[in-house]
């Protein structure tokens, strides 16, 4: 008797009835309509969960480097007092390994006022040389003025200025009550500034309080002649904060205290983490709920076929073989919609700012609020990481769900399949 001759796995004959019953017609037994819906039911699972995780990944990036950029990577306070010896602190800080810069600051809130209209500010007395380690000020993309000439004035945000419509070459009054003392309290003591610089850091709750001093002006403002109120230290890896700010409180000196800024912010990285979790979760969901279209698409196909799977059979057909063609079928569809997702959404990401603001222009305004939202425009940051996670993600439930049907239409009793045709 002779052997039944084996072929190898995935032959190009398999493919080549795959390919046939994919693109078949209702009329010609085919499942035309389901293999579209399938096909677009993955492709847009797919292109919402990467856009959702890169725009997730961009606020996260935004958040910090705008938190960072602004402020200080480690803080150096001595707790209930001021810093006397600022000076000598700052340079043992220097000597730490790591350490790009040290500021001494000088800290206070005030009333702004100007142009006929008040607000608040949260005063920063600093040093031009100090200001200019501040990336986020510095790098601004929309500044008006120079800030060379923080010495002459004072530098604002540009949410500030715009409350206060002001412009460079205004002045700012600022009202603090740091004036002398009476048996009433604290008297106020009112000095007018001219703006010669406007900053926007890209954090709206930063641009509409912050305001810099040079420091020897702030020193006399707030009546901290010869001390400071805080150090800001800036480090080569922002990162590293956790991990050096012990070693840069001992080497401030006996009872210096110093937070992170991740210490200022790790609740909401946190829960910014347990969102993006959650947010995954959901959208494997829908990435699953897409791909079970493929298993209704599969069970219509084989039902259809039955009388073609079993005239193959017939001729010789494995079960490995039959297997395999209805695995295609299911499996292509899935790396076909995982395929146009992924491109979807990595255009989405790329070009998320004129997405939005094609949506703003149509929505006639209003659509994104920076003063609610806290920045100015949405944040996106492809990443391969995120990327691959949608991949594996859809890939991998598109592929396994499709064995099901498959082994159904495999195990198929050829006698059967042809009894009443």
């Amino acid at each position: 008797m002779a052997e039944v001759q084996s072929t190898k796995p995935f032959a190009k004959f398999e493919w080549m009835i795959a390919w046939r019953y994919i693109r078949a017609k209702r009329a010609e037994g085919g499942v035309s309509v389901m293999t579209w819906i399938s096909l677009i039911g993955v492709t847009l699972a797919v292109f919402a969960l990467i856009a959702t995780l890169a725009v997730r990944s961009g606020f996260r990036a935004e958040f910090i480097d705008t938190i960072a950029g602004a402020n200080a990577h480690v803080s150096i306070v001595q707790p209930g007092s001021v810093i006397s010896e600022f000076e000598d602190a700052a340079e043992q800080v220097r000597a730490v390994a790591g350490v790009r810069s040290v500021a001494p600051l000088i800290r206070g809130q005030a009333m702004a006022s100007g142009g006929g209209r008040i607000g608040l500010a949260d005063i920063y007395g600093i040093r031009l040389a100090d200001l200019k380690q501040s990336d986020a000020i510095v790098q601004s993309e929309r500044t008006f003025g120079s800030i060379d000439d923080l010495p002459n004035g004072a530098a604002i945000g540009s949410a500030l200025a715009s409350n206060l419509g002001l412009g460079i070459g205004d002045r700012i009054e600022l009202t603090t009550r740091s004036g002398v003392a009476t048996p009433m309290g604290q008297s106020t003591r009112r000095n007018a500034y001219e703006v010669v610089y406007i900053f926007s850091t890209g954090r709206f709750q930063i641009d509409e309080v912050r305001v810099y001093l040079p420091f020897d002006v702030a020193q006399l403002v707030f009546n901290r002649d010869g001390v400071a109120d805080e150090l800001e230290v800036r480090l080569d890896d922002l990162n590293q904060s956790e991990v050096l700010k012990q070693e840069i409180a001992n080497a401030a000196g006996p009872g210096m205290w110093a937070y992170s800024w991740q210490d200022r912010v790790g609740r909401f990285l946190r829960a910014l983490t347990i969102e993006d979790n959650v947010m995954f979760i959901i959208l494997s969901i829908l990435v699953l709920v897409a791909s079970m279209n493929i298993i209704s698409g599969l069970i219509m196909l084989v039902k259809n076929k039955g009388r073609d799977v079993g005239i193959l059979r017939t001729m010789g057909l494995t079960e490995g073989s039959i297997l395999r063609i209805f695995f295609i079928c299911g499996a292509g569809i899935g790396t076909i919609g995982t395929a146009l997702g992924v491109i979807l959404g990595s255009l989405f990401a790329i070009y998320v700012d004129q997405i939005f603001s094609l949506v703003n222009f149509v929505a006639g305004g209003g659509v994104w609020d920076p003063s609610i939202r806290g920045i100015y425009n949405v944040p996106a940051q492809l990443r391969l990481e995120d990327v691959l996670k949608a991949m594996s993600l859809s890939l991998g439930l598109s592929w396994i769900i499709t064995i099901f049907p498959a082994r159904r239409a495999a195990r198929m009793n050829p006698v059967e399949a042809l009894r009443y045709e």
